[in-house]
């Protein structure tokens, strides 16, 4: 029977996607990794090299399934706000991504398919300067890194947003407030950057 390399290849990229979130990549084992997957962990050096290519390779995996999930257009201010919510739904979704990205952050010294994500960042700035076009090139790059750290902080550091919410408030309702209050900040935002000018 043949081995089926691209079954074993997401399998581990899975796996490592739920260690290297949870405990990044000086935390992460390889060997709890290859026993998540059910597969020998030499397939990972084999597949991958060593364990930051794979932490890289894991991040990239990521990266092509949530860039473009989620896409900035309307017009005007709420357009933005609209953003930084449906962002927030879909982190929430998929908490792994944001907290790869934190961790990237703490531990590597470049970003990870940088060129890659460079031309995203583009395509965003575009698309809010087309969103709010008297936006200038800086404001929009502040405005959008800001909706993204927003956003991506929440999801990141869950556990501080639980010492600063009601232990009664039911988690749903404590993400639809959350949701609430960074639209609302984010459209204020917006309008405030748009009045100085």
């Amino acid at each position: 029977m043949a081995w089926d390399t691209e079954r074993t290849r997401q399998l581990l990229l899975d796996a490592g996607t739920a260690e290297f979130s949870a405990f990044g990549l000086a935390g992460a084992r390889v060997d709890r990794i290859a026993e998540q997957a059910g597969v020998n962990k030499e397939r990972i050096y084999q597949y991958f090299g060593k364990k930051e290519a794979f932490f890289s390779a894991v991040l990239e995996n990521e990266l092509g399934a949530t860039l473009a999930a989620v896409p900035l257009s309307g017009d005007g201010p709420e357009a933005i706000a609209d953003y930084a919510g449906r962002r927030f739904d879909h982190q929430r979704a998929h908490p792994a991504f944001a907290r790869l990205m934190f961790w990237e952050g703490l531990e590597l010294s470049a970003p990870v398919a940088e060129e890659i994500r460079r031309a995203h960042a583009r395509t965003m700035i575009d698309a809010a300067r087309t969103a709010v076009p008297s936006l200038s090139e800086h404001a929009a790059e502040e405005l959008l890194i800001t909706v993204i750290t927003l956003v991506d902080g929440w999801i990141a550091m869950r556990t501080t947003g639980r010492l600063f919410s009601s232990a009664d408030t039911p988690a749903a309702e404590r993400d639809a407030q959350r949701r609430e209050f960074i639209v609302e900040t984010v459209a204020a935002a917006t309008r405030n950057i748009l009045a100085a000018f």
